[in-house]
C-alpha cells in the first residue's frame, strides 16, 4: 500500500493538457522536457508515483513527488529546468547597465591607464568608480558584455556585434550590418 501523497496533482486544464501531449510527443523538444510532460500525464491518468516515473524511464518517485507540487504551483513553467547549480547571479539590470554604459565610455589614458578597454581595465574602472561594483569578476563582466552583443575585437576593444568603424576619406565611420540578429549564435 501506497503512503497518501502530500500534494496530489491539481486537476490540469483543456489547454494545459493539450499542451503537455504535444510536448510529450515532440521530437524537437529537450528529453527532460519530454520526460517530464509524460510524468504529469501519467499521473494525470491515475497512475502511482513510481509508474509514472518508470513510463518515462526515470526511477525516482520522490523527484515524480517534487514535479508534481512545483507544477501545482508554477502550471506549465515547471516542465523547463529550474537553476542547474552553481553561484546564483549577483548584478542585476541596474549593474548590467553600469557595465555597459562603463564599455560604452572612451576610456582615459590618465584615469583608466590605457587607451582601449581590457576586461582587466574594465574591471579596474568598475571597482574605483564611486557607483561601481567592488567585487566584480572580468569573468561576469565578459558574461554581460556577450549576452548585451558584445564581442573582442582584433583590435582590442570590445564593440557591438554587427557594427565596425571603417577609415573613409572624411574620416571614420560607423558601419552597421543590417543581418546581425540572424548571424548570432
Amino acid at each position: 500500500m501506497t503512503r497518501r501523497q502530500k500534494d496530489p496533482l491539481r486537476p490540469l486544464t483543456d489547454h494545459e493538457c493539450d499542451v503537455l501531449h504535444q510536448i510529450s510527443r515532440a521530437h524537437s523538444e529537450p528529453a527532460s522536457h519530454v520526460a517530464r510532460a509524460k510524468i504529469l500525464l501519467a499521473v494525470a491518468a491515475g497512475h502511482t508515483y513510481t509508474a509514472a516515473a518508470q513510463a518515462a524511464g526515470r526511477r525516482s518517485d520522490d523527484a515524480v513527488a517534487e514535479l508534481v507540487a512545483r507544477f501545482n504551483r508554477e502550471g506549465l513553467n515547471a516542465l523547463a529546468p529550474g537553476h542547474g547549480g552553481g553561484a546564483r547571479r549577483r548584478y542585476g539590470p541596474d549593474q548590467v547597465t553600469r557595465i555597459v554604459a562603463e564599455v560604452d565610455r572612451t576610456p582615459d589614458r590618465e584615469s583608466d591607464g590605457s587607451a582601449t578597454w581590457s576586461l582587466t581595465t574594465l574591471q579596474q574602472a568598475l571597482r574605483n568608480a564611486p557607483d561601481g561594483l567592488p567585487a566584480i569578476s572580468t569573468f561576469t563582466i565578459w558574461c554581460v558584455l556577450r549576452e548585451a552583443g558584445y564581442t573582442w575585437q582584433k583590435t582590442r576593444t570590445w564593440c557591438p556585434t554587427g557594427t565596425a568603424i571603417r577609415k573613409r576619406k572624411d574620416g571614420q565611420v560607423a558601419v552597421s550590418d543590417p543581418d546581425t540578429e540572424e548571424k548570432k549564435p
